[in-house]
């Protein structure tokens, strides 16, 4: 028996592993839908934290992080993936371990404004230009942008929910 579940695992593992560098991909080559593409990629390492624990969840993360940044062709694409999108699921674990609602959002919106900071600096950085960032003032930019992120987080939250209620039961793991 114990032999048959780590097949399954391992077939798990390589099967969301491969539909997670194919999500990292397609953000790559196709010209449009890219946060589509990256949001989903994030969706595979929670199914993996789901049913194998927070510790395959990590070492999932770290494992389609390189496979990305070896397989993908522009290797700046990736880093949405390895900064936020890739390792969310499993800091939206941690965070909810807590009781508090308010203190789940506060430390959430903290996560992702640091992200927000350092591709904010990255892009100043790496374009030396601030035209970019002329069109709208850079708080409304903060503000806009976490309204989106909590739009995300509350999608995220319902696409686990019905794994959980609906698929898991379908796909029998």
């Amino acid at each position: 028996m114990r032999k048959t579940m780590s097949s399954k695992a391992i077939a798990l593992g390589g099967i969301l592993s491969a539909l997670t560098i194919v999500s990292v991909f397609f953000s790559n080559v196709m010209p449009t839908n890219k946060l589509t593409f990256f949001a989903l990629s994030s969706v595979f390492v929670s199914i993996i934290l789901i049913e194998m624990g927070v510790k395959t969840a990590w070492t999932f993360y770290f494992a389609t992080s390189l496979l990305s940044l070896i397989l993908v062709p522009d290797k700046v694409m990736v880093i949405p993936f390895i900064t936020f999108f890739g390792v969310y699921g499993i800091i939206k674990y941690y965070i909810e371990k807590h009781t508090k609602i308010v203190s789940e959002y506060i430390l959430k919106l903290l996560f992702f404004n640091a992200n927000v900071f350092l591709a904010y600096y990255l892009i100043r950085a790496l374009f030396e230009t601030q035209a970019l960032f002329n069109m709208v003032p850079l708080w409304a930019l903060f503000i806009i942008l976490e309204v989106i992120f909590l739009v995300y987080d509350y999608v995220y939250t319902m696409i686990i929910q019905y794994y959980c209620n609906k698929l898991k039961k379908v796909f029998k793991i």
